[in-house]
This record gives C-alpha cells, structure tokens and sequence, in this order.
C-alpha cells in the first residue's frame, strides 16, 4: 500500500464496448460519492480507440438534455498501464518526459460490456499485481457471455430458459439451419415471442423482440453489430425482478439485497436502452409485491448464481418470476451500472446500505483479498 495516509484509487471508465456512455455515468456518480477524507481519486478514461487517458476531475459524466457523455483522448496525457515493479501509473505527453503517477492501492474497472467487463482488464491488473474491485478473469469472462453462463448454471442445477445460441461461424456457415432451428426449439414457428441479444453486451444494447418469423433473420444481423456471437431466447411470462449480490464480509457467504422489479411505464415492449437511461420509462419497486417466502427465495437463488461462477465483489443477478411461482435466471452483471437510475444501489439502499457505504464495502473489500491465483 502506498506510504501517504489516503488509500489511492484508480477509477478507470469509459472503454471500447457499446456501453462507453454508461461507463462514463456510472463513473460520475461513483466518484461523487467516494469519500475524499479517505481515498484519494485517480481518473483514468479509455478512449472509444482504446487510448488510456488522464481525465480531469471537473469532466462531465452524466447524461444531459440525452447527449451521452465519452472519453475523448484529444490533447489529454496518455496513462500507461500499470508498472508490474511499482504497481504505479505513468503519464507520456508529447515532448515531454514520461512521469510517474505514484503507486495505485486498488482500482474500481468501472468497465461495462467487452473489453473491460469481460475479464480482460482484470487479466491486465493481475499480471501487474494491483488489487481490483469486482470479479477475477474467469468469472468475469462467463459472466459477460450470455451462452457461458447459462451452461455454468444448468451444470449446477439452477434453473433458465430455453435457448439458442449462434456463433459467427455457424452464422456464416449454416445461417438457414441456425435460423429453423430457432423456429423449431423457442416455438417461433407456432407464434412464441424470442428475444435476440448480442450474447456479450448489455445495457440492452442491438436487442430486438421478435414475434415474426420473417423478421429473424434481420435481428440477428442487428444482434451482430454489436457481437458477432448472437443468443437467442424464448420469450417468458413473467415479472422482471434483480437481486444485488454482494461478496460476503470474512469469507462469509455472499450477501444478497433485497430484490427490486422493474416497473415500465408507456408502451415499450421491453427493457431497452431508452427506457432504461434516455426517456423515465421505468421505476423500481424495492421490494416488490411478493410473498415473504419468495422474497427470501429469490435471494437465495441470487447468492448460488452468484458462487456458481465464483464471483467476486459484487454482482446483480436478474430473474423472470413466472405465473405459477417459479424463478428464472436470466442473467447475472458483475459491473452493474451505478448510475442514479440503477437498480443495484438502490436495492443496497432500500437494504440499509447507503451509496457510499456500499462504495466504501467494495474498495475493502477489494483491498482485503489477495493479488494472483485465488
């Protein structure tokens, strides 16, 4: 740890995925919320080209009159990654000598979608050694892809949804085969709604609800913008309910909030980029109306997705509740948004766990846990 009194943290944002803008929000309101009595802030953007820059404190990260906030690497230092050495950060600037940056304690990857969730800037911070919040590689990289998790899921027991997935080169391949068999097996054919998903993005982005079979093969190109991996699931009746996870204090078991359901108002037809950030399209009712007992079963089902990858950190898992009782996992985040519309620290929240309470367990929790094979 570093010689001077305040804990240095790396707040790295931004990133090459789709959700750069919501990296950027989520950013913006952690950092307001960190506690500067204690820790002393480091900014450091990733540019939409992959450029690491050092970003000044007064940078607007938040979403205003629906402009979306970015990284711009303009005229700004390049900050190297991490020095295995020294666990330390170094500034280059044109013309000038390369600074250091001093040594970094532990680093919020504030990182959504591919190239930060996925587990590659985890792999970079432990190849240099340097603490991070959140979960390691592995269950950073299954967490991200749709199709991973849910196997990892169905081999131990836990339940989902029919599925199919459609990777590039089937895509390219044997496109007539992939897309009957999506008719076939999610009940397309016999008039069943599918949804087709990038299977390694989130934020709802290039999602598409399907209720036309003609209409497939279009949103799996739209799919495809965003990853050439696509997933591809049934439709099910349900309320949509998520569950934050937090990893347990001492080695305890994992922690899991109280489980909020998304609320959508209008006439969206599901959960989309707009409802979610851009237009008010949604509240959350933290808890929902539920039984007791499925309230405490929900949260259970949370913290066993949530150990079945072995995650770290935190994570928030998102559920179907169907009709007739049963819960279905959907997904599971293990960087979900902080923005000030995010379900997951409002569920802390309405648990008993304040902002930057909740940011303040996720720095010691990081700084507790070891560096290398865990």
């Amino acid at each position: 740890m570093s010689q001077v009194s305040k804990i240095r943290v790396a707040v790295v944002f931004g990133g090459r995925s789709s959700e750069h803008a919501i990296s950027c929000v989520t950013a913006g309101a952690v950092m307001a919320a960190i506690d500067r009595d204690r820790y002393d802030v480091l900014p450091i953007g990733i540019a939409r080209d992959g450029r690491w820059v050092l970003a000044p404190e007064d940078q607007r990260l938040a979403i205003h009159d629906g402009r979306l906030p970015e990284v711009s690497g303009v005229g700004s230092a390049l900050a190297l990654p991490f020095d295995p050495d020294s666990r330390g950060l170094m500034v280059v600037e044109p013309g000038k000598v390369p600074a250091t940056l001093g040594e970094v304690d532990v680093v919020l990857p504030l990182l959504h979608g591919p190239y930060g969730e996925d587990g590659t800037i985890q792999g970079l911070l432990d190849l240099a050694g340097v603490r991070y919040v959140g979960a390691g590689v592995l269950a950073s990289a299954v967490g991200m892809d749709k199709g991973f998790m849910k196997l990892v899921w169905q081999a131990r027991g836990l339940p989902v949804g029919p599925y199919v997935l459609i990777g590039d080169r089937e895509w390219r391949r044997e496109r007539k085969r992939k897309l009957d068999e999506v008719k076939e097996q999610l009940g397309l054919a016999a008039g069943r709604a599918v949804f087709v998903k990038p299977a390694r993005a989130g934020s709802s982005m290039g999602i598409t609800r399907v209720t036309d079979e003609a209409d497939l093969e279009a949103a799996v190109e739209t799919a495809r913008e965003h990853d050439p991996k696509v997933i591809v699931e049934a439709a099910i009746e349900g309320r949509e309910i998520e569950c934050g996870v937090l990893q347990g204090l001492d080695d305890g078991p994992p922690e899991a909030s109280l489980p909020a359901e998304v609320l959508m108002a209008g006439d969206h037809d599901f959960y989309d980029f707009e409802t979610k950030y851009l237009d008010g399209g949604t509240r959350m009712a933290i808890p929902p109306d539920l039984p007791a007992e499925a309230v405490e079963e929900v949260r259970a089902i949370a913290g066993q997705a949530f150990e079945a990858l072995d995650c770290e950190g935190l994570a928030r898992v998102d559920f179907f509740h169907t009709p007739d009782g049963r819960w279905i996992l959907n997904e599971i985040n293990t960087m979900p948004g902080f923005t000030p519309a995010s379900a997951f620290p409002q569920m802390w929240a309405a648990t008993g766990l304040d902002y930057p309470s909740l940011v303040d367990r996720l720095i010691q929790t990081a700084l507790r846990r070891s560096t290398g094979l865990r």
